[in-house]
């Protein structure tokens, strides 16, 4: 890892000069020159100073994104059958993220179960079919092309309307499947 790369690119971010940088964290500017050109290492308490000054913390700096895959195939997917209802985790370990994609496809007159009130927000994408949508006490229908959105705050269920199968493409945040 090259850690001056990282400090240098942090700082600019935060639109401090080496000066700036320097005197902030009680160190002289030749150090700081220094560290950002791989000439020096610094001490982890160092470089645990630099970060809190730059906004960011050593858990951060050193998090390898690199690692987290940002492309999802159908063999990363994850499904499970309801009977009437499948629905397909599209992003593996979603819940740890801010929101949750799924795919639910809606049998003939097929139902998913009743959510009680959470916190958090709700999306859909009717990619084919027609669904009814409750949301506490209102009903709505959506066809294919057409989307919904609503605050969790309420019970919300949604059915399949249609003779054939109804397909939703459904983002909960946060993460509630």
């Amino acid at each position: 890892m090259d850690i001056g790369i990282k400090v240098k690119a942090l700082r600019l971010k935060n639109n401090l000069t080496q000066e700036e940088l320097a005197d902030r964290c009680e160190i002289t500017k030749g150090f700081i020159s220094q560290l950002e050109n791989n000439v020096v290492n610094p001490s982890i308490d160092t470089l645990n100073d630099i970060l809190v000054v730059l906004g960011s913390n050593l858990g951060e700096f050193f998090h390898n994104e690199e690692s987290e895959p940002l492309v999802f195939r159908k063999e990363d997917y994850f499904s499970k059958d309801y009977g009437d209802s499948v629905t397909t985790w599209l992003v593996p370990s979603a819940q740890k993220n801010a929101m949750e994609p799924i795919m639910l496809v809606l049998n003939e007159k097929g139902a998913k179960e009743t959510d009680m009130p959470h916190e958090g927000e709700e999306f859909g994408y009717v990619v084919s079919g027609k669904i009814k949508l409750t949301v506490g006490k209102r009903s709505f229908t959506a066809e294919e092309g057409e989307t919904f959105y609503f605050k969790a705050d309420k019970k919300h269920s949604i059915e399949n309307v249609t003779d054939g199968k109804s397909k939703v493409l459904w983002i909960s945040c946060p993460p509630n499947f």
